[in-house]
């Protein structure tokens, strides 16, 4: 990838965002994706609002200088919910953000009771009081934050075998809601989990996340590139890590097959 390829950057704290752009490779193969990975820093669900702005403009703006951005996407619920405005007035190029589904969850429910799963900064921030209040008028909406689910997720694909026990407990509050028929994934590394929710899921549960419409608008903001030929796409680590790690084996795994660090820490 050279200073002149044209590049859209997907950045989360771990592999979590990696589900957005698995989802955005699937619709437009033409794209050169670069993948910032703030490992030194996860997670971000259990940061202060005022760490999490800083740290997500502070990187942002160093992948500009280094890279001919075309667009920004903020693949992390818990960072969404509060640094967009704020990335999008210090940034020329468009920023796209993850917040939770409430819209299709409240239009595919037909019990009208939905479920809110994300972490703990997501569930309490007033974004996500807003997304309530505009698109689920009508619904019981029931949230519960844990930030459970990522390390479950992180073990997934270091292919440890998901503990089922412990993913029942974290979620138990919820599933304990009788007719709740519709869950929303409020954190880009549970639908990694879906496979093992459905398993201890106590009825049929429609869930439901945001990867696809991301990937959608994605779409919408770039204009085709007339080649599918791109530059492999790259990642960039904030923390060392061991070569057979799951980060890098993930990200391998969908074609970001050079990395870099950034040696950042949590500062």
């Amino acid at each position: 990838m050279t200073r002149e390829e044209p590049v859209v950057l997907v950045m989360d704290s771990g592999v979590g965002g990696l589900s957005v752009a698995q989802h955005i490779q699937a619709l437009r193969p033409d794209l050169s994706l670069l993948y910032l990975a703030d490992n030194g820093a996860l997670p971000y669900g259990n940061k202060s609002e005022a760490w999490l702005n800083h740290r997500v403009a502070t990187l942002a703006q160093r992948v500009v200088q280094e890279y001919p951005l075309q667009l920004v996407v903020v693949a992390c619920n818990t960072a969404s919910t509060l640094v967009l405005p704020a990335l999008r007035a210090s940034l020329s190029v468009p920023v796209v953000g993850v917040v939770p589904a409430i819209k299709p969850a409240a239009a595919l429910s037909q019990t009208k009771h939905i479920g809110l799963l994300a972490t703990p900064g997501t569930v309490q921030r007033s974004y996500t009081d807003q997304l309530v209040n505009e698109f689920a008028e009508g619904c019981r909406v029931s949230r519960l934050g844990t930030t459970d689910l990522v390390s479950l997720a992180e073990d997934k694909l270091a292919g440890k075998a998901v503990d089922l026990q412990r993913l029942a407990q974290a979620v138990a509050p919820l599933f304990a809601q009788q007719d709740l028929d519709t869950l929303v994934l409020g954190c880009t590394h549970f639908p990694l989990l879906v496979p093992e929710l459905e398993q201890i899921a106590p009825r049929k549960i429609n869930w439901v996340d945001s990867g696809q419409a991301i990937a959608r608008r994605v779409d919408a903001l770039l204009p085709q590139i007339s080649s599918s030929e791109h530059m492999p796409h790259q990642a960039i680590l904030t923390a060392e890590v061991d070569q057979t790690s799951t980060l890098l084996t993930s990200l391998s795994r969908l074609g970001f097959g050079h990395s870099r660090v950034w040696a950042m820490g949590a500062e």
